[in-house]
């Protein structure tokens, strides 16, 4: 199979859907097109690549006109001329924040496969949780950022010092993403509070890290309660295929202290923060109600050197059995089958099909 791996398009999105590595073992049975410079951000050079066995491409719709397409985040508006019919798409979508790309996919007649739906028995989502790990991480890292005066924040370390007491920080959701940020946070030695509505879940992050952060169940008094003294607000909420749930609304966020930090992980797939919306790695954040902000969507393409060896170690396997046995690799591996979105003009994810029942 032939198979095309564009530089990706999305502000400071410096990831890359096939390092080096994975080049080389996929071509052995297949042929690889790797768009000029497309792996530069994350430190992979043209040579790397034609080393590995690829073909290096100036032209991108060349890159694009191949079977199976293989990037990190979702296409924009400038690449759905390149989308057509018996094209496989394997990428990252969230299409239930985006009715356009997904308008788009239908019409052109794409089968598109997306990372964060693919599924095991288990319920884990093995392609979107090594983003969540580093997005978690990041979410706490860039928060302490933001919350320094210069940023626009309180001036607040999150750490605190003797005599002075440490940031808050508030987690809504404690899956994957709220795990990391948790671990981050509470090694930063700030004051930690996890929401989430699974008690199951809940038990096992106190067997995680003690009484070192506060597990709260999660109703709209304790989120009310929670929010108000926050220093810095993450939101980790999770649907699987669907938009997230709005959990805290534009009147919460006034009565949080001015220079506060809001970053909500969940932003690619609408966010939990009424106040929120997608900003990019140019011009991270804003400032809404008297609180600082950050939107970005693609956060682990700030460190694409991790995130894009990180990702293909998950995605490799699953990138092997649609080039060895195009769609029917769906019938073969039940997990890759629920990461398919869309197929030849119809949305086939059930979640999907409930955000855009029109369609």
């Amino acid at each position: 199979m032939e198979i095309g791996v564009p530089q990706e398009t999305k502000d400071q999105e410096f990831r890359v859907g096939l390092t080096p590595n994975s080049v080389q073992a996929l071509s052995k049975n297949h042929t690889v097109f790797v768009e000029s410079n497309a792996g530069v951000g994350s430190g992979f050079s043209d040579r790397d690549y034609q080393q590995a066995g690829a073909k290096i491409i100036t032209d991108q719709a060349e890159v694009w006109g191949r079977e199976l397409i293989v990037k990190v985040k979702e296409p924009l508006a400038q690449e759905y001329q390149y989308l057509r019919p018996h094209q496989l798409l394997f990428t990252y979508l969230h299409l239930a924040a985006a009715p356009s790309l997904t308008k788009a996919l239908i019409d052109a007649g794409t089968t598109a496969i997306a990372y964060e739906t693919v599924e095991l028995e288990s319920g884990m989502l093995p392609l979107l949780t090594p983003m969540s790990i580093i997005a978690g991480r990041l979410s706490v890292q860039f928060g302490a950022r933001y919350l320094e005066k210069q940023q626009g924040g309180r001036g607040v370390l999150l750490g605190g010092m003797p005599g002075v007491s440490p940031g808050k920080v508030v987690i809504l959701g404690g899956g994957v993403v709220g795990t990391e940020a948790a671990k981050i946070a509470v090694g930063m030695g700030a004051k930690v509070q996890i929401i989430d509505l699974n008690v199951d879940r809940l038990g096992y992050l106190e067997s995680l890290f003690g009484s070192r952060v506060e597990l709260l169940y999660s109703t709209t008094a304790q989120i009310e309660q929670a929010v108000k003294d926050a220093d810095l607000l993450i939101g980790a909420v999770l649907v699987v295929g669907k938009k997230a749930p709005i959990l805290v609304s534009r009147e919460l966020v006034a009565q949080m202290r001015p220079g506060s930090v809001i970053i909500d992980v969940a932003v690619d797939q609408g966010g939990c923060i009424e106040t929120l919306r997608p900003t990019s790695h140019t011009q991270p954040t804003y400032e809404a109600e008297g609180v600082v902000h950050f939107g970005v969507p693609n956060m682990p393409g700030a460190v694409p050197w991790t995130a894009t060896q990180a990702l293909n170690n998950s995605t490799l396997p699953y990138v092997m059995q649609l080039a060895d046995h195009g769609l029917a690799a769906l019938g073969k591996n039940q997990a890759l089958a629920k990461g398919l979105n869309i197929k030849e003009g119809q949305i086939i994810h059930p979640a999907v099909q409930e955000v855009f029942p029109d369609l």
